[in-house]
């Protein structure tokens, strides 16, 4: 069974005078353990169709399965509940708590997911090591590189032991030895975890490590290629 899969969907904003077809008739399937890039010109539908895959919204038809589950039916405090356990999230904007410690911030979803202090703590910092930063536990995201924030965020995304992370533009905030050094953390989870990652980028590194490109224009799959 995918751990992602979409059924013609469609999101389609409109105004007074026309509607916009942000995602068209979009089907695709992906697999546990794959890395994939959604790529595009921008306006080519590729964050959408990023933010509907992770509940951030809704389609305005189609389905969206994860793991089976239809969760394009869900309502908005149920898809709230369903993203908290299931879904892990890297922006482009690193988006940590700054009064919170890397570790504090690791371990907020946790919380937020009603797990044990002593569990929480543990595994915070397990993640923190995996991402080379368990020296930095105890640092504020003000006294951390940009390289170093967006692997803090990494580790968050991993926290809930999500089915899957949804990093959009995750480089684009990096310098080029910084989103070198992300990106190979990020290859070496997906071959030794078997964690699903899907990327929304523009970002040729992303690019050239992605095993799969999903290309989009206008908010339609033009091509779907598997290295």
């Amino acid at each position: 069974m995918p751990v992602i899969e979409t059924k013609s969907l469609f999101k389609i904003y409109k105004d007074q005078t026309s509607e916009v077809h942000a995602v068209h008739d979009v089907n695709i399937s992906i697999e546990k353990g794959e890395f994939t890039a959604i790529v595009g010109p921008s306006g080519s539908g590729k964050t959408t169709l990023l933010n509907l895959i992770g509940g951030l919204d809704f389609p305005t038809s189609g389905n969206l399965f994860v793991d089976g589950q239809d969760i394009s039916q869900l309502k908005p405090k149920q898809m709230i509940d369903f993203r908290l356990h299931n879904i892990g999230f890297v922006f482009q904007s690193f988006n940590l708590i700054p009064v919170l410690s890397a570790k504090e911030n690791v371990a907020f979803v946790m919380e937020l997911q009603g797990r044990k202090k002593k569990e929480r703590e543990e595994r915070a910092q397990e993640l923190l090591e995996a991402v080379g930063l368990g020296n930095r536990a105890n640092s504020r995201p003000s006294k951390l590189s940009g390289g170093q924030q967006q692997r803090v965020a990494v580790a968050r995304a991993l926290a809930s032991k999500p089915k899957f992370i949804l990093a959009d533009e995750p480089t684009a905030n990096l310098d080029s030895k910084s989103a070198e050094k992300l990106l190979d953390m990020m290859e070496k989870l997906n071959e030794k975890e078997n964690i699903t990652f899907v990327f929304s980028t523009h970002d040729p590194r992303i690019m050239t490590k992605a095993k799969r490109i999903i290309t989009l224009e206008d908010g339609r799959i033009i091509s779907d290629v598997m290295k």
